[in-house]
């Protein structure tokens, strides 16, 4: 039925008969028998012919839409296994924000590992502009990354979650024991972010220009540094991710940061390229959504 299903692809894709035939290498007659075969075995129509000419049937047009993913999927699933079987262990890049934190993320690597032991995952850390450029280039299968910018027709995006954004300081500052705080009450507080020094100029103009911090900024290498140097009153750290509770250390507190009255919040978003969607993408990223639902 495979080849069949191809041949049918062929068909529609050249709106020909005669042209199909040809793409394949077998005569029209051959073509004709094939799709009338796969017509019997599924238990439709998929054309409507009229003399020389065809259209597809609402059932053949859905089971052409459909059949295009269907073997996009085969034949990455053919080659991922063909590298296991040459010995080559497939690689899934991930790409994953810097200063997030997820205990989502964390459940669904451990369930893809279990389902896909023979799949090894890299993890790429990044800044947004890293990730997008790792996504771009083809460095990563696939980002986790926060929405700076509108979605792109190019990729899949992926909102995973809205979240509120928080910031985690040391539990012996007074602002600790508020539920909220605004970006105008911490104007005289250090903002510490987790950025690589190549990243830093794009960080702490997004911070000031978007989100709003007026004060000083610090850099911090990774999230574990950060939290550091919030713990030993150096500043606040804004929290990347989509729980409130804190587990790092009873020394931090965690309080909703606002803009005025409003809350601010956080598109949190999974993308790859529509053009390369590989088997083993779809299949993580179907399990991390479900970590949200």
């Amino acid at each position: 039925m495979l080849r069949q299903i191809q041949y049918f692809q062929s068909v529609v894709r050249h709106n020909s008969f005669s042209e199909a035939a040809e793409e394949c290498h077998i005569s029209q007659s051959a073509m004709s028998q094939q799709i009338k075969a796969l017509e019997n075995e599924l238990g439709f129509s998929l054309l409507e012919r009229h003399n020389r000419k065809f259209v597809l049937t609402p059932a053949g047009e859905h089971f052409y839409k459909k059949s295009l993913v269907l073997l996009a999927d085969y034949e990455q699933l053919c080659r991922e296994s063909a590298q296991i079987a040459r010995g080559e262990k497939a690689v899934l890049k991930i790409g994953y924000l810097r200063s997030y934190t997820s205990p989502e993320f964390r459940q669904a690597l451990e369930e893809f590992s279990a389902q896909y032991p023979g799949i090894a995952v890299q993890l790429l850390y990044g800044n947004h502009e890293e990730l997008f450029t790792l996504l771009r280039t083809g460095g990563a299968d696939l980002v986790l990354n926060d929405q700076r910018r509108a979605f792109s027709d190019e990729y899949v995006n992926l909102i995973l979650t809205t979240s509120p954004l928080y910031i985690e300081l040391s539990a012996r500052n007074p602002v600790a024991a508020l539920p909220s705080v605004t970006v105008q009450e911490l104007k005289n507080l250090p903002c510490i972010l987790v950025s690589s020094k190549e990243q830093q100029v794009i960080e702490k103009e997004f911070y000031q220009t978007i989100i709003g911090i007026q004060g000083e900024i610090l850099y911090a290498e990774n999230v574990e540094e950060a939290r550091m140097m919030a713990i030993s009153g150096q500043g606040f750290l804004p929290v990347e991710g989509s729980s409130q509770a804190v587990t790092f250390s009873s020394s931090l507190r965690r309080v909703l940061l606002c803009r005025g009255k409003e809350q601010i919040s956080r598109h949190y978003c999974l993308f790859w390229k529509k053009d390369n969607p590989g088997f083993y993408v779809e299949k993580f990223a179907g399990i991390l959504q479900s970590k949200w639902k």
